[in-house]
């Protein structure tokens, strides 16, 4: 009996120590791999996502045009129609008065720069006003080759030098209009076709 007492008294003390509730620190560090564990999971699937996604990308990569890139460095202001045509007409201001001080009023020099100043209007107007590119080149055309035009005997004979002008130098007013025509379109197009895009995801995600 005297050996009986302490193998009782053993086995109580293992018994207590296996019913034992853990303590709350114990608790949190034996959640504390499980939870660290499911993270590590998400983030290691979601950056094999991503080097997926990124070597998909990098198949359907295409070079890129010199002229897109250089177009791409250019600054890109964002005008109201009102602040194009303000912008489109004192620039062919000041370029016929150029004209006419180098060149002595040359119209081809008159249309060839009216061409890229038909182009960037085009581009630096916003989109909310992409419809008056298109419009406001031509005034800014007509402004702009008074200086050019020359003519003489006051405002009479000022504004029909101006009318004689425009009627024979129409093909760069057309061209000119043309392309600020086409570029507004173009954006006009790419514009809708992000919109589509971004619509897309919403609409799925409301089914």
């Amino acid at each position: 009996m005297g050996g009986y007492a302490p193998v009782a008294t053993y086995v109580g003390s293992v018994e207590q120590y296996r019913t034992r509730s853990p303590q709350p620190g114990q608790r949190a560090r034996t959640s504390a791999p499980g939870a660290s564990r499911a993270p590590l999971g998400a983030s290691g699937a979601a950056a094999s996502g991503e080097s997926a996604a990124v070597y998909r990308a990098a198949g359907r990569t295409r070079p890129v045009p010199p002229l897109v890139l250089a177009l791409r460095r250019l600054p890109s202001p964002r005008l109201t129609g009102l602040g194009g045509g303000l912008f489109a007409a004192a620039l062919m201001v000041a370029l016929g008065t150029l004209d006419w001080l180098l060149f002595d009023g040359s119209p081809v020099v008159y249309g060839v720069l009216f061409l890229p100043v038909c182009a960037v209007t085009a581009l630096w107007v916003r989109a909310a006003d992409l419809v008056t590119a298109p419009i406001c080149v031509p005034i800014a055309f007509a402004v702009g080759i008074v200086p050019v035009a020359g003519g003489a005997g006051g405002f009479g004979g000022q504004a029909m030098a101006v009318v004689t002008a425009l009627a024979l130098h129409a093909g760069w007013l057309y061209a000119g209009t043309l392309v600020a025509g086409v570029i507004a379109t173009v954006r006009k197009v790419r514009l809708m076709g992000r919109r589509r895009a971004l619509a897309k995801p919403a609409a799925s995600a409301r089914r």
